[in-house]
């Protein structure tokens, strides 16, 4: 454990919160400049928290095709760079090339897979602020190569105290529209993530906080070019932002920040160095908590700064389970993405999916099939296990599945999709009494993944998420970040095992997973993408495990999600004659395809110490490898591979 962390509760109160904020100031005003919320603040106008400058950052320096990332290049050749790459010094994989490149700088530098994650979420924060960030929470699954170990940093939101199990509802009893309860300050859950980088860091972290929060401040101060993908986010949802969001991404005309245009949040680097000074503490304590529990009240919701102070990351053994001769490793519930992962794998082992060519009806059938057999269980059983006895070792038991596994046959479909019937969940061993739980309805959302791997066999998995693309729409004024709307994932219609109750987490799909083969990881996937995530992910690890395809292979695959009750979604490229046969056999299709998951993966080749990372081209994800220092070694890279060259 580093000692650069306070102990929360040993420096606290006003006299801190005052000298921090002077030292920052401090800095500030060497380089002649106090930020606007400062300078309020000094003269009596701010209201709520003390407030603070920035800290002197230096420019960031120029690099060949990620500018924003001092001393990282994909030229450069201990760097590779691409879509998917092969190196065995270490291996990055990420939606965003500039997060990427600081994680792989990190690792160049002798970090380890958890210090490398760190640094890449808290430049999430800063570039990719519609899917992730400080203002939301995670599932983070580990493995620490010297101690032999799996754990899982388990930084999900919670309910503050003062929820309610009908606070969804309208007058009348009925659920507020989905789009109506997003923007609700009700919806806004205590955020974990900022916890839960702590707690990895002081436990498996080589490197000082102040080292891996340092890229995403400079980010933040100094801006980085904005791509397509965040501009359209920007755009899409003008209209939920409130008032301090709408300022940080309009430009000087009032109009939203389009692509190309330099995002500068001076704010966010400020509210980063609370961060970098006093640890946790500096976002769950003080003024930055003072914000952010103004802004949800201002917006109806309960959350105090109570609530924020008494949020601690949970540190958890993995879900596991066997599946052939590999053994699946992953966040156990509040997420249900691992453990339905993994009964939707055991499930088509039990159905023989191998026997079938990948792009066969036969085999889109069985996998629709599976997914609807293991979401009716999950809806119908799993919770936060804090709060509700969940029959997780009956729902992966391989007798139970077994038997639903029989229920499924070729040619005809388990209930009458077409007239509206769900498939019924069933009975597993365990399953006690208890309420019917109501009727889910799917709402898409998004979040990120990535997964990092170092050569001395470190690797993370790691999911985070505002839920929504740019959560809530809420930005804490002053602060810079977008806060959550992850309580609309409880069940808005209390009775069932996933209703709202005071500090209860609501249940996820998020599913950072690990295949692990003789104790150790051999491939790492997850992906975003709401109650799709479950379905991205499986199809990943069936891909590379049962019909044997590269990673990226693996990913770009077209792939389907659907529920107990849900029309199948399908990416471009599913055959037609697919959907044709399956149609004839009872399936129900959606009338056109969409683009499902960014899943991001690396392959661990225990043989060779090749890293193989490949990122989902559907947005503009990045691989980066560390190629090992010494003699240049020409043979690294791979697919769609842009640089590497010796120097």
């Amino acid at each position: 454990m580093t000692n650069d962390q306070p102990s929360r509760g040993v420096e606290t109160g006003e006299d801190r919160d005052s000298a921090t904020a002077d030292k920052i100031d401090r800095q500030a005003t060497r380089r002649g400049s106090l930020s606007r919320r400062s300078l309020l603040a000094r003269t009596g106008i701010a209201a709520g928290a003390l407030a603070a400058g920035p800290a002197a950052i230096p420019a960031a320096a120029d690099a060949t095709d990620v500018t924003d990332v001092p001393g990282f290049s994909c030229d450069k050749r201990h760097f590779r760079c691409g879509r998917q790459v092969t190196a065995a010094g270490g291996m990055v994989s990420s939606v965003d090339p500039i997060a990427s490149g600081v994680a792989a700088t990190i690792l160049r530098e002798g970090g380890n897979a958890i210090d490398a994650a760190i640094a890449l979420q808290y430049v999430l924060t800063v570039t990719q602020p519609h899917g992730s960030g400080i203002g939301g929470g995670g599932f983070m699954v580990i493995y620490d190569a010297a101690d032999d170990e799996f754990s899982v940093v388990n930084s999900r939101e919670r309910a503050p105290h003062g929820a309610t199990a009908d606070m969804f509802l309208d007058e009348d009893g009925d659920p507020i529209p989905f789009d109506a309860r997003v923007q609700m300050g009700e919806a806004v859950g205590v955020p974990g993530t900022v916890s839960g980088l702590e707690t990895a860091r002081e436990r498996h972290g080589s490197r000082p906080r102040q080292r891996l929060i340092t890229p995403a401040i400079k980010l933040a101060w100094n801006g980085f070019s904005i791509d397509e993908f965040l501009a359209a986010q920007i755009e899409s949802n003008w209209e939920k932002f409130n008032d301090a969001a709408r300022e940080a991404y309009s430009d000087e005309n009032g109009e939203p920040l389009s692509a190309g245009d330099t995002y500068v949040n001076k704010d966010l680097a400020e509210t980063l160095l609370w961060i970098k000074y006093l640890g946790a503490a500096g976002f769950y304590e003080g003024p930055v908590a003072a914000d952010l529990a103004a802004t949800v009240q201002e917006a109806g919701g309960s959350m105090t700064t109570d609530d924020l102070a008494a949020y601690d990351a949970v540190v958890e053994d993995p879900v596991r389970a066997e599946w052939g001769d590999v053994e699946i490793v992953g966040q156990p519930l509040p997420s249900s993405g691992p453990s339905a992962v993994t009964m939707i794998l055991k499930l088509l082992e039990e159905l023989d999916l191998g026997a079938y060519d990948r792009d066969s009806p036969e085999a889109y059938h069985l996998v629709a099939e599976a997914i609807r057999l293991t979401w009716a269980d999950r809806n119908e059983y799993m919770g936060d296990p804090e709060f509700v006895d969940v029959p997780i070792d009956g729902l992966l038991d391989d007798d139970y599945l077994s038997g639903r596994a029989a229920q499924v046959s070729i040619g005809e479909t388990l209930a009458d999709y077409g007239a509206g019937e769900c498939v019924d969940p069933g009975v597993p061993p365990g399953a006690g009494d208890q309420p019917a739980a109501p009727a889910s309805t799917y709402f898409p959302g998004s979040t990120t993944h990535f997964s990092v791997v170092d050569a001395d066999g470190n690797a993370v998995s790691y999911t985070s998420t505002i839920e929504q693309f740019m959560g809530s729409g809420m930005m804490v004024p002053g602060r810079g970040f977008m806060l959550n709307n992850e309580l609309t994932d409880f069940d808005a219609v209390p009775g069932g095992p996933n209703e709202v109750e005071p500090w209860k987490r609501p249940l996820s799909s998020m599913s950072p997973t690990m295949v692990v083969r003789d104790g150790v990881p051999e491939f790492t996937v997850g992906s975003p993408g709401g109650w799709t995530i479950v379905s991205a992910t499986v199809q990943t690890i069936l891909h590379r495990y049962v019909y044997g395809l590269d990673p990226l292979e693996s990913i770009t695959e077209p792939t389907i999600y659907t529920g107990e009750c849900l029309d199948i979604s399908w990416d471009a490229g599913v055959p037609d004659h697919v959907r044709e046969t399956t149609a004839d056999w009872g399936q129900v299709w959606e009338n056109s395809s969409e683009m499902l998951g960014n899943v991001q993966a690396i392959d661990i080749d225990a043989g060779s110490d090749d890293l193989t990372g490949a990122a989902d081209p559907n947005r503009n994800g990045q691989a980066v490898g560390l190629v090992e220092m010494g003699p240049w070694n020409g043979a690294a890279g791979g697919k769609d591979d842009k640089g590497g060259k010796p120097e």
